[in-house]
């Protein structure tokens, strides 16, 4: 029989070999942390074309799915062995050409809307002076303010020019004298997606496998309980992902649509680039509705102040089409996230990660929301306090 004080030196010794260990580790890491960060970076950009490919398998992934279900069905049973590569290679092809025909339906139409409003910009602010000296010239005190806003116009411009554009040129200088760095940067990038739709099409064919190899390491490494545990979470993961993704893109595609339908029945200026804005914002959650609609109610504005008015109006009606059916019906409840928290997790990974941050950070939080619940419930449960869990669902019956 084993000593049980010796037992207890063992697991001591133990104890203190890793305290002394995991020391030195964060010490290593906190003194190297530069270097740590430039590893990190080098492999990112060594795994770049990776990352790439699998975001656009993710993405053409239901749409595979569906080809490969109706290839399976339709074709001949002599011929379904061509149902996959038939189905990975129309997904690619349906996603690149959705890619290319808004490329070339919106592109045009947005840089000449761009150049146009940006030759016209001094013209449209000096309709504006006479409409704003007009409207409220009578009151001395904005009058005034209106003299002085149209007098010194022009020199403020100068002097904004100086102070903001100058080092942009000066920026822009410095690229071109490095034309060189920057083609470099170009081909690399063009590289990348190349690599990046070569890997999407490996994963996309072998998607089923991956899954199963997966399963099959997961399982053969923990025990049963916890792998159904992880294998459960992992589906969460994609629910919240894939679904909300999808159905925030097709959202956000419908909002541009309608927003530009109404822009043409309205008569508002500039309304391709209006709607664009619109939609490609929309796909933030929460703010994005603002976001958009401060810039395009500028543009209008500078053309047609009463106009602008109208816009932000016809942009509210159409954010509560969104609020309260579209996105509905499309998203559904599928986070469970109070307002709270998704304006927290805006904030958040936005203030991390940028606008990709602010993209994905409701999936993200959705899913830390989740592991949190389940471990306070998993935790009730071992306390034996069932109870107040049971006692928060009857006073909150919305939390799922």
């Amino acid at each position: 029989m084993q000593d049980p004080y010796k037992r207890r030196y063992l697991y001591l010794m133990l104890a203190i070999f890793g305290g002394i260990s995991l020391s030195i580790l964060v010490f290593f890491f906190v003194y190297r942390f530069q270097g740590v960060g430039d590893a990190v970076n080098t492999l990112g950009e060594l795994l770049a074309p990776f990352v790439y490919g699998g975001v656009f398998a993710y993405l053409l992934r239901p749409m595979c799915n569906v080809y490969e279900y109706q290839f399976t069905r339709w074709l001949p049973n002599r011929g379904k062995k061509f149902a996959k590569p038939l189905s990975v290679g129309l997904s690619l092809l349906t996603g690149i050409l959705i890619i290319y025909t808004l490329i070339i339906m919106i592109a045009p139409q947005l840089i000449s809307s761009i150049v146009t409003l940006w030759n016209g910009i001094p013209d449209q602010i000096n309709q504006f002076l006479a409409w704003a000296q007009k409207t409220f010239g009578e009151n001395p005190m904005l009058a005034n303010l209106i003299n002085n806003l149209s007098n010194s116009f022009y020199t403020q411009m100068e002097t904004w020019t100086q102070d903001f554009i100058q080092p942009y040129i000066s920026s822009v200088m410095s690229i071109v004298s490095g034309v060189s760095t920057s083609v470099v940067k170009l081909l690399r990038t063009v590289y990348n997606l190349l690599i990046g739709l070569i890997v999407a099409c490996y994963l996309l064919s072998s998607r089923k496998r991956f899954a199963r190899q997966s399963v099959l390491i997961i399982r053969s490494a923990l025990k049963p309980r916890w792998a159904d545990m992880l294998l459960a979470e992992v589906k969460f993961v994609d629910k919240m992902f894939g679904g909300f993704i999808d159905g925030k893109l097709l959202d956000s595609a419908i909002i541009g649509v309608l927003c530009y339908i109404g822009c043409v029945l309205l008569r508002f200026p500039n309304a391709l680039l209006v709607s664009a804005i619109v939609g490609i914002t929309n796909v933030i959650p929460f703010f994005g509705p603002f976001i958009g609609a401060i810039p395009s109610t500028l543009l209008i504005l500078m053309e047609s102040p009463m106009k602008a008015l109208w816009f932000v109006i016809f942009v509210l009606a159409l954010q509560q089409l969104d609020g309260n059916v579209i996105g509905p019906k499309i998203l559904g409840d599928r986070t469970g996230l109070s307002s709270f928290w998704v304006l927290f997790a805006i904030v958040l990974f936005g203030g991390l990660w940028g606008i990709v941050g602010m993209v994905i950070c409701v999936p993200v939080f959705a899913v830390i929301y989740d592991i949190v619940k389940k471990l306070v419930r998993r935790g009730l449960r071992k306390q034996e306090q069932w109870e107040l869990w049971e006692q928060y669902k009857a006073d909150f019956p919305d939390e799922n």
